[in-house]
């Protein structure tokens, strides 16, 4: 696969993408908390895969570290650039708010906010510890496939990683300021006790 892609075939191509659009797609919305900001983050993914395909080593494993690297520099461009559009509109006028009742909804705004009190919870982290903690947790990397994603040593990926549990630890224990998003304790509780993939041998 890896000398496949490398020479440009694009049957491998289709055959990565099947095999891991779900997974980019997934750690882009870990990442930056909105659904089509994720959607961006997975064409763009692939879109520099491909034009930077030639710098694939032929050996190796799985691809998919590659790609969530690749995903986790797309996720910070996004969430910059979404946190200047939230800057420019929060200086203009808000529209009248409208209640929506449809029963068919709820389930979509209950799942926005636990997605909403996650993010909150995560952007209590330095950059470098959210990207660690999505990576080994959540899209199922060990220590030295996220390395590689992330272009740092092993060691470097586990005291990260250690940081950001024990951040998410005392955010679960400390009294939370007024106006935090309901669900924040509990989510950061959550994340902090989820386990890390071991090594492969």
């Amino acid at each position: 696969m890896r000398r496949r892609v490398r020479e440009g075939d694009r049957v491998a191509f289709a055959e990565l993408y099947e095999e891991f659009a779900r997974a980019v797609y997934n750690h882009g919305l870990r990442l930056t908390g909105d659904w089509s900001t994720a959607e961006e983050i997975m064409s763009e993914t692939f879109l520099a895969a491909w034009r930077t395909r030639t710098r694939v080593q032929e050996d190796g494993g799985s691809l998919l570290p590659w790609l969530l690297g690749i995903a986790t520099h797309k996720a910070d461009n996004a969430r910059r650039s979404l946190r200047r559009r939230q800057l420019f509109l929060a200086r203009q006028p808000r529209p009248p708010s409208v209640e929506d009742f449809a029963p068919e909804l709820a389930g979509r705004i209950d799942d926005a906010r636990r997605l909403r009190a996650v993010q909150v919870a995560l952007d209590r982290l330095r950059r470098q510890e959210r990207e660690v903690l999505a990576l080994c947790v959540w899209s199922g990397l060990d220590y030295q496939q996220t390395a590689e994603a992330l272009g740092i040593a092993v060691g470097t990926v586990r005291s990260r990683l250690s940081r950001a549990r024990k951040k998410l630890a005392r955010l679960a224990e400390e009294n939370l300021e007024p106006g935090s998003a309901r669900g924040e304790m509990t989510s950061a509780a959550a994340i902090a006790a989820l386990p890390v993939r071991e090594e492969l041998t």
